[in-house]
């Protein structure tokens, strides 16, 4: 199985992302989308996993929607992928500073104190969420939200002026 990470420029108008997400149906997918500099588009980053045939498949049908402006391939190296993570951990007098330590090293922000948790903003790529999420294994974490991978392609060579 291989995973291929697409962005997509849409239409910023209501219906595009279900129409988008329709042809995802059981098949495993994570997308993020939001809109861009521009109001009248949003990017989509779509994450897809499968062999080469359904890779191609799944591209081709993308292209055939109308609301669909531009597509593009996010190779790794040629582009740069981040995930922000929001996760609450519950933490008392004893253990607030081991994950504080915990978070620093990460560098990610303790953006709310309580008496009993604190919440961590943390971006990054997958491979550095997953390993934070490893060192806080002992700690219990009461909520967690994850924005799934957004990217752009690097340098100003390959950006869609419209």
């Amino acid at each position: 199985m291989k995973k291929r990470v697409l962005s997509l420029l849409v239409d910023n108008t209501s219906g595009v992302l279900s129409r988008v997400a329709g042809l995802f149906s059981r098949r495993g997918y994570n997308m993020t989308v939001g809109e861009t500099a521009d109001p009248r588009y949003s990017r989509m980053t779509v994450v897809v996993n499968g062999d080469q045939q359904i890779l191609d498949q799944i591209t081709k049908q993308l292209a055939k929607l109308v609301d669909v402006v531009d597509i593009k391939q996010l190779a790794e190296g040629e582009s740069v992928t981040r995930e922000l993570v929001l996760v609450k951990v519950r933490v008392g007098r004893e253990n607030r500073q081991d994950v504080m330590s915990i978070a620093n090293i990460f560098r990610a922000k303790i953006i709310d104190v309580g008496v009993d948790s604190l919440i961590i903003e943390l971006t990054g790529r997958e491979s550095k969420i997953e390993a934070f999420f490893k060192l806080l294994g002992d700690y219990e974490i009461l909520e967690l939200a994850r924005t799934g991978m957004t990217g752009l392609s690097r340098g100003a060579e390959d950006v869609r002026y419209l």
